[in-house]
């Protein structure tokens, strides 16, 4: 099992930035990838960015240039750095495990989300 815990959403102003935190806990070494899903109002949910164990990334287009997925060892922390917030990028953030597979695969872990408002 592996928990994950989000932090770091918050209010910011269009064209801010944010920096999300999600600390993973348990059996970590389980896990081949971690994403980033974000989920609107009224909107499914979006895989906008993931991060494998052998260090390659991905992000959505919509994100692309903006967002950057990292992690620190160290720490059993991954990141999610978005850069010139838009009002578009509302939404509920979370973090995922991938232990199938690649980010391409079901999660197998959920983080229990963080919310980000971007508004003047």
């Amino acid at each position: 099992q592996v928990q994950l815990v989000e932090s770091g959403g918050g209010l910011v102003q269009p064209g801010g930035s944010l920096r999300l935190s999600c600390a993973a806990s348990g059996s970590i070494f389980s896990l081949n990838a971690v994403g980033w899903y974000r989920q609107a109002p009224g909107k499914r949910r979006e895989r906008v960015a993931a991060l494998t164990s052998g260090g390659s990334t991905w992000y959505a287009d919509s994100v692309k240039g903006r967002y950057t997925i990292s992690r620190d060892n160290d720490k059993s922390t991954w990141y999610l750095q978005m850069n010139s917030l838009k009002a578009e990028d509302t939404a509920v953030f979370e973090c995922v495990g991938y232990c199938s597979g690649s980010y391409d695969t079901p999660a197998c872990f959920w983080g229990q989300g963080t919310q980000v408002t971007v508004s003047s």
